[in-house]
């Protein structure tokens, strides 16, 4: 088998990460001047819907960027502890916060018998890292120090920041998909002859193109968001290694967390994207694998063989790990 290094796998993933990114802003552009154009037959029109969602979604995500993350804590049952409640956890936070180049994160625990854990945070400076009890019973020193630097290098990455862009602009498009197909079906649309407008028979096709837009970009611009959660998933996995310089025990730890049956009762949909590996398991009745924003186990843990030249997980482990994740 091939061997990679982590660098060239962040490279790759961050590449992946901006051309998604990329496509969300062009749906946006594209829904924006369609529906713009289709209800005036102006180009002006177009530019400025596009516009006014963009300084829409933003308005609407000051709060979440400011106060998200206590938000997160809170729903999630999180208790604050330090060198004195938790001396051995604080140990390994502080040995990867000090291998990624960051400060020392706020580190909470949720007491919970489930295995994972979540970073949250604006920026490496307002970072909070959560461990729930299950975790730190159930993982080796080598398996707790893959994750946490897994979990310090989305601080360290900015993936909170980065998911909160394309939030925005997933939101930004469902908002104008919304409002548009409301107005046409609801409020009349285009009503006025296209003869008193600019846009003649090209504005009522661009009209028609809309309408499919509005319907169908809200569902790609939410598939995009997913992708860009996994890639940034995948991107945590090499940076952990670039820390720890150990892909078995971040491995280990994937394989491990898979496998245990516990449920994780204080996670849910919103939250499921921050965590470690997806909390809501594939037998529960709230699972969805489809739009799960986790890559499966056994491609995050195939991507980490390839930093050491392994061969990828054979038919008997990837049947112990199929469906649990």
């Amino acid at each position: 088998m091939m061997r990679t290094t982590f660098y060239a796998q962040q490279a790759t993933n961050r590449r992946q990460s901006v051309v998604l990114v990329v496509v969300v802003l062009a749906l946006l552009a594209v829904l924006g001047f369609a529906i713009g154009y289709g209800t005036s037959g102006y180009v002006e029109s177009g530019l400025a819907v596009t516009i006014g969602a963009l300084v829409l979604g933003g308005l609407l995500s000051i709060g979440s960027y400011f106060g998200g993350d206590k938000l997160v804590l809170t729903s999630s049952g999180a208790k604050e502890v330090d060198s004195e409640s938790a001396p051995q956890l604080m140990n390994v936070v502080q040995e990867m916060a000090i291998a990624a180049g960051t400060p020392m994160p706020r580190v909470y625990v949720i007491d919970d018998t489930a295995p994972n854990a979540f970073a949250t945070g604006r920026d490496p400076k307002h970072a909070s890292v959560a461990i729930t009890t299950g975790l730190l019973q159930k993982l080796d020193r080598e398996e707790l120090q893959g994750v946490l630097g897994h979990e310090l290098s989305h601080v360290r990455n900015f993936d909170i920041r980065f998911a909160l862009l394309v939030a925005v602009l997933v939101g930004s498009i469902a908002l104008l998909a919304d409002f548009f197909l409301r107005f046409t079906f609801w409020g009349g649309g285009r009503r006025s002859s296209s003869r008193d407008r600019g846009g003649g028979g090209l504005q009522a096709l661009i009209f028609v193109l809309a309408i499919i837009l509005a319907i169908l970009a809200p569902i790609i611009a939410g598939l995009v968001q997913l992708a860009v959660s996994r890639q940034r998933e995948y991107l945590a996995d090499a940076s952990s290694v670039e820390l720890t310089r150990n892909p078995a025990g971040l491995e280990r730890a994937l394989a491990k967390i898979a496998s245990d049956k516990e449920v994780l009762e204080v996670a849910n949909r919103a939250t499921a994207h921050l965590y470690f590996t997806n909390p809501i398991k594939k037998f529960e009745a709230r699972a969805s694998g489809m739009f799960s924003t986790h890559p499966p186990i056994v491609d995050r843990i195939n991507r980490l063989r390839e930093l050491t030249g392994e061969a990828p997980m054979s038919g008997e482990e990837v049947r112990a790990l199929s469906g649990l994740d």
